[in-house]
């Protein structure tokens, strides 16, 4: 499972080259949202179709996607995920921001009616909710939308931490960090980034036990401080992976799995931390955490048929010595054989002929 997706800009591949995380990737006028507002419907369709199929071709069978364009994007992407059989967990958000930058620093209203409405649309497609950042809405906004998801049992996700001004821009409107206030009034079931989280950050994590999603290569890619790995993994968090945006990467696992374990080597300072099956379970069994129900990121009698088949016949694989340890590091997409979800068959090479 990839925990952290935005399939919608994968009509752009690398189009946030060179651009910073506000030029990028900010409402109301980033790089990203005027790339989106400009996609004829069946175009884009097609190109988030094509990166569904390239996801199971690299041995993902399901995804956790932060989806922008309101109900219409949380539509899109479903139309692919059910023409792909890729699990696509939508977590929707606002298709205009529903504050004017006056109302955002005074910190007071409430959504309108009109907000609330376009909310209840985008949930009755969507699996959850994430805007981009707490600083997209009010404190009241907030208390809002956790109350209406809690009733509706829908999933909650936010960018937090993902470089200081997230925490900066928080304290000067609030007088608390952006983790702060999201734990407080918005009880995330995933905070995704903690690029900058530092260690009062992690001890808040630890204590509430939350799930983190990680995305080390996208952070890397706009020249963000790297997300500390090892005293996350050392804290009582659950950590995930996710390959983030279309713009900035392909969906492809196994180059984040690689680099996510070398990265833990590094900032560990040492060769025996983590154990490559630490890393391997942040796109597996961590899921079950999360997602619970017939999720559960690992092969057990009676369990559903989730999984992928590797070639351990090529040149570069079959003397490994060690299987993890091969999978975080040395499997690439032209390793995978088969992919199946639930059973069915997602992706097949074309000379695998599997025994059934």
């Amino acid at each position: 499972y990839n925990s952290h997706t935005h399939m919608g800009d994968s009509c752009a591949p690398d189009g946030a080259t060179g651009l910073t995380l506000e030029e990028g990737f900010f409402r109301p006028n980033g790089y990203k949202y005027r790339k989106l507002a400009q996609q004829p419907e069946a175009e884009h369709l097609a190109q988030i179709t094509n990166h569904l199929h390239y996801m199971a071709r690299t041995g993902t069978i399901g995804h956790i996607d932060f989806r922008e364009q309101g109900a219409y994007g949380a539509q899109l992407l479903r139309r692919a995920s059910d023409a792909t059989g890729v699990r696509s967990i939508i977590l929707g958000q606002f298709n205009q921001l529903p504050f004017t930058e006056l109302e955002l620093q005074q910190n007071q209203a409430p959504l309108s009616t009109e907000a609330i409405a376009e909310l209840k649309d985008v949930l009755a497609i969507a699996d959850g909710f994430s805007e981009s950042t707490m600083n997209d809405l009010t404190d009241a906004a907030w208390k809002e939308i956790y109350q209406l998801t809690a009733q509706q049992h829908k999933l909650r996700a936010i960018h937090c931490l993902e470089n200081e001004g997230y925490r900066e821009v928080s304290l000067a409107i609030t007088g608390r960090g952006d983790l702060e206030r999201a734990l407080d009034l918005y009880h995330p079931h995933l905070v995704i980034h903690a690029t900058v989280a530092n260690q009062e950050d992690i001890q808040l994590l630890s204590q509430n036990r939350v799930n983190v999603v990680l995305n080390p290569r996208a952070n890397a890619n706009l020249g963000l401080p790297l997300p500390p790995i090892a005293p996350l993994l050392q804290s009582q968090t659950n950590l995930l992976l996710g390959t983030d945006n279309g713009l900035l990467n392909s969906p492809n696992l196994f180059a984040e799995l690689d680099f996510t374990y070398k990265l833990a080597k590094s900032q560990f300072g040492n060769a025996k931390q983590p154990m490559p099956q630490t890393i391997l379970k942040m796109v597996t069994s961590n899921l079950r955490d999360v997602l619970g129900g017939d999720t559960y990121g690992y092969l057990e009698t009676g369990l559903p048929a989730d999984f992928v088949v590797l070639n351990f016949q090529q040149p570069h694989l079959r003397s490994s010595q060690h299987i993890p340890a091969s999978i975080v590091t040395r499997v690439t997409p032209e390793d995978v054989l088969l992919t199946v979800r639930q059973g069915k068959v997602l992706w097949q090479a074309p000379d695998f002929n599997p025994i059934t």
